[in-house]
């Protein structure tokens, strides 16, 4: 029993961890939906007296890839859209046959 003796038997404590307390914090929802209401408010008046126009940043050659992107993306749509479920499993099939066994073990010799 000697050996237990150095062993520290209060909880663990944590650094940063604070004083827990009991009981539950107040909710305070009517503050804050008045505050949520007059920034709706001066929002939506801010919004009638300026309009912010978009202005595009980006340099010609970021807007040509961007569209080019897009063209790309359309013909992959396209594309996936112009085959039928039956075919697509065709094809995944047909790829599947052309590949090589995946649990076959090949033979290694290692006495020649």
């Amino acid at each position: 029993m000697a050996e237990y003796s150095t062993v520290q038997k209060s909880s663990l404590k944590l650094k940063g961890a604070g004083v827990v307390t009991a009981g539950k914090k107040k909710k305070k929802k009517d503050k804050e939906r008045k505050h949520l209401d007059e920034q709706v408010l001066t929002a939506q008046n801010g919004e009638e007296e300026t309009k912010k126009v978009y202005v595009d940043k980006r340099t010609p050659a970021q807007i040509a890839f961007d569209k080019i992107q897009e063209k790309r993306q359309m013909e992959r749509i396209l594309n996936k859209a112009s085959k039928t479920h039956k075919q697509r499993v065709e094809d995944f099939n047909r790829h599947l046959d052309t590949l090589t066994e995946h649990y076959d073990i090949p033979k290694v010799s290692w006495t020649k």
